[in-house]
This record gives C-alpha cells, sequence and structure tokens, in this order.
C-alpha cells in the first residue's frame, strides 16, 4: 500500500478498492491465506454427488472421467432486499449476476465510497462466464416464460445487462460496458476501464468478473493433449504443469487515476503502469 506524495506520470492507475470469492475463499483475507499455505482448493465429488448433478452413470465410471472442479460455497445466497430485489425477481436471476452486484458494491465500499453520494462519475466494465442457470433451472419450468415475460427473463439472465444493472442498482453515472473476449474478457475490462480513466470519460472505475456454472459438482473425461488436468490436479508455476482444472469465483476492482487517488487520500493496493490489448 502506499500513501506517498504524487508521481509525476500522470499515465499510472492506482487499484483502490477490491473484493472476491474464490473456491475455499469466501473473501480475500481467506484467498491470501490459501494462496500463503499451499491450500488447494478443488473440490472432489462422490458418486452421489455427481449422479445428482446429473451425470450417467457410466460416464461417472468411464476410466478416464476426473472428478474436479473449483466450487463457490454460497453461490445461491443473496441479499435481495438490500439493493431493491424482489424475493421473485432475485430468483429468476442469473446467480451471476447476484453476486457479481454484491462483489462491485464490496469493492466499492473496501474503496471508501457510497456511490449515492460520489459526485463524480463511476464507470462500470463487467464479464460474465457462461449462463447454465437460464437452461438448467429456469428452462425446466416450461410455462415460467409466459407468466414472467421473456424480456424480463432475458433481463435476469443475458449478460449483456449485468453492467447496467448494477450501474441502476448502485447510482453510477459514468459508462456501463459489458467486455466479452473469452478468456480474456476481465483483463481487457481493466484495459478499456484504464482507457477510461486516461481520457477522462470517467473518475472511478468498477471492474468485475464473474463465472458460476451450474450444476457445480461436476467432472470431465480426461483426453491426452487437451488442456484439462489427468488427475484433478492443478499446478500452477509448475514446472511440470499437467493442465487446467475448472473453477467457480468472483471479483472486482475500483480503479482511480494515481494523482487523483494519492490527493483524496485513497488506499492504493497497487499502481497499473500501462495497458495493451493484441491478439
Amino acid at each position: 500500500m502506499s500513501t506517498g506524495a504524487q508521481h509525476e506520470d500522470s499515465d499510472d492507475i492506482a487499484i483502490i478498492g477490491m473484493a472476491g470469492r474464490f473456491p475455499g475463499a469466501p473473501d480475500l483475507d481467506s484467498f491470501w491465506r490459501n494462496l500463503q499455505g499451499g491450500v488447494e482448493s478443488i473440490g472432489h465429488f462422490s458418486e452421489a454427488e455427481l449422479l445428482d448433478s446429473g451425470f450417467p452413470l457410466d460416464v461417472i465410471r468411464h476410466p478416464d472421467f476426473v472428478s474436479a472442479k473449483g466450487i463457490l460455497d454460497d453461490a445461491d445466497m443473496f441479499d435481495a432486499a438490500f439493493f431493491g430485489i424482489s424475493p421473485r425477481e432475485a430468483e429468476l436471476m442469473d446467480p451471476q449476476h447476484r453476486l457479481l452486484m454484491e462483489c462491485a458494491w464490496q469493492a466499492l465500499d473496501d474503496a471508501g465510497y457510497d456511490s449515492d453520494r460520489y459526485a463524480g462519475r463511476i464507470s462500470a466494465f463487467t464479464s460474465t462466464g457462461l449462463n447454465t442457470y437460464l437452461p438448467f433451472n429456469i428452462c425446466s419450468h416450461p410455462g415460467l416464460a409466459y407468466k414472467v415475460g421473456g424480456f424480463h427473463l432475458s433481463i435476469c439472465n443475458d449478460k449483456d445487462f449485468v453492467a447496467t444493472r448494477i450501474a441502476y442498482a448502485m447510482n453510477l453515472k459514468g459508462a456501463s460496458v459489458n467486455v466479452s473476449t473469452a478468456c480474456s474478457s476481465s483483463l481487457v475490462s481493466v484495459h478499456f476501464a484504464c482507457q477510461h480513466l486516461l481520457t477522462h470519460q470517467c473518475d472511478t472505475a468498477l471492474v468485475g468478473a464473474v463465472t458460476v456454472h451450474f450444476p457445480q459438482k461436476v467432472g470431465y473425461i480426461y483426453e491426452a493433449g487437451a488442456a484439462y488436468s489427468p488427475d484433478g490436479h492443478c499446478r500452477p508455476f509448475d514446472a511440470t504443469p499437467s493442465g487446467l482444472i475448472d473453477g467457480n469465483g468472483v471479483a472486482a476492482i475500483v480503479l482511480k487515476r494515481l494523482d487523483d487517488a494519492l490527493a483524496a487520500g485513497d488506499t492504493v493496493y497497487a499502481v497499473i503502469k500501462g495497458t495493451a490489448v493484441n491478439n
């Protein structure tokens, strides 16, 4: 953290607020302790749990089937009343929308800002993973779309509405942009947020991303030469990594021009010296 004098480089961007929920870590402090302790946060599931998730028995017992996933605890929980959302509407919302909304509020709170009282423009840049809640949960009730309306279901589930929903709920007055570039979405969002700050299109930028796939307790059939781990263990930064494993999570950061952050006495967690996007 820094509270030093004003920097000469006016292109520096400060990270002044953070929040996140990850497998085995309901907050950033827990996540940091897991990193320090070398804790493996990948879940492994029983045959009964996999059957409950809808996997056929012959798939579960396939010799190359790997039961592994980083899952998010309490992913179905949401304080709807806090955001002025009815219980019925909350049930219709993709949990990714709900979780990112909570995480975005926590990040702004960590930065020390009340968006209702903030005089400047706060822009929101968000990214979400594939919506599995709609096909696996909502669509299992075929009459629901006729009762609530297809447009309302779209607003509650389409990722194109996440940023504007958050902006509306938190009274953000800057741009509301959804970014979708596959695995790079959240970092591309950071790039766009920095560009908006440097061109003074906003005074503060909120960047958030979420992926939560349902059902959470799943696995995969390992294929040699593919991207996934053969044994259900992920070894990032290891000399002999064997593959990746999917995981669920949500995170948000708050950005500000460094000079403005220092002048306001904000906590500076880190400084972004520059960003770029290529293929």
